[in-house]
């Protein structure tokens, strides 16, 4: 438990979920920074930052993240920027002899038409949803890299690959949001409108999967503690191994904001692709098993929205 910790992006949704999970377990020796405080695109600054803390572990979850228009109308910045990231944190942490390192993906690595459930094996087996390519790559090479440090150097260092993720402290941007945020909020401003109906876009037949972040906060702490990188492998999908359609995530959502009033779908808008679900039969043959079930988890984002409506 005295091991120095590093987490970077331990304000956003996922690494303030890892950073709970660790003071839950004991943890207490952080080297935390902001992004004011350290800018993680700066190579001079990582490296003085690594040169002076000295981290034992490190999760890497700090990226530039948005939504389907930043990505097409931002491709450089996706890129570039989430690659500089990447690489300035995996040299510092091999120059600075970090003992363990966790990079965070995202399921957007996989091909656009990968069969269901996405196994790790799929990955690079056929093209790339063209619409979040940028970030994709940015990932795939953060895999490959850690990969490569791990085979060259025999480094302990660990990918994970998450699904849909929501929970506290969210993103809930009117627009840049992704769908459970966005339609908690949407939701919760028309019941104080008092509206008559909400827009849905699409068919609601679509299937996603969807984790709460503190269930993969368990499942990073988990692997870091007790798994190493020869048993992973050359990197890990994390989910909840449940699907649900559009229309049913969309009535939850209504039943917890406590919305009265009637949900109208437009079926002139895309429903984008069919079913994305994650096989997680590697990481359950680990140990681990996602808990929250989605409905007690939208209470929980629903109590963390209302917290933070007035400041958003």
């Amino acid at each position: 438990m005295d091991k120095k910790i590093f987490v970077s992006g331990h304000r956003g949704l996922v690494g303030s979920a890892i950073l709970r999970e660790l003071k839950r377990k004991g943890y207490k020796n952080f080297a935390l920074r902001t992004h004011d405080e350290l800018d993680l695109e700066n190579a001079a600054a990582v490296d003085d930052f690594f040169n002076k803390e000295r981290p034992d572990w490190v999760f890497l979850a700090a990226a530039k993240v948005g939504g389907i228009y930043a990505n097409n109308t931002y491709p450089v910045d996706f890129l570039l920027k989430n690659l500089k990231i990447q690489n300035n944190v995996f040299e510092s942490s091999f120059k600075y002899n970090v003992k363990k390192f966790m990079f965070l993906g995202s399921s957007c690595i996989y091909p656009k038409n990968a069969p269901q459930p996405i196994k790790e094996e799929y990955l690079l087996s056929s093209k790339l949803e063209p619409t979040n390519e940028p970030y994709a790559l940015a990932k795939i090479c953060g895999i490959k890299l850690a990969n490569a440090y791990n085979r060259q150097y025999g480094t302990n260092y660990v990918s994970v690959m998450p699904c849909n993720l929501y929970g506290i402290g969210d993103n809930y941007h009117s627009e840049n949001a992704h769908v459970i945020p966005m339609l908690i909020r949407r939701f919760h401003e028309a019941k104080l409108r008092g509206d008559k109906t909400v827009c849905a876009w699409g068919s609601g037949t679509p299937l996603r999967e969807f984790l709460f972040s503190d269930d993969l906060a368990r499942a990073c702490v988990y692997l870091m503690e007790n798994k190493d990188a020869k048993e992973i492998g050359e990197f890990i999908n994390i989910g909840s191994g449940k699907e649900h359609t559009i229309r049913e995530i969309v009535e939850l959502i209504k039943k917890t904001v406590g919305y009265k009033g009637e949900v109208v779908w437009d079926n002139t808008k895309p429903d984008g692709t069919p079913r994305k679900l994650m096989d997680v039969s590697k990481i359950n043959a680990l140990g681990f098993s996602a808990q929250v079930e989605l409905e007690e988890g939208l209470k929980i984002a629903y109590e963390d929205f209302l917290k933070r409506y007035e400041s958003l």
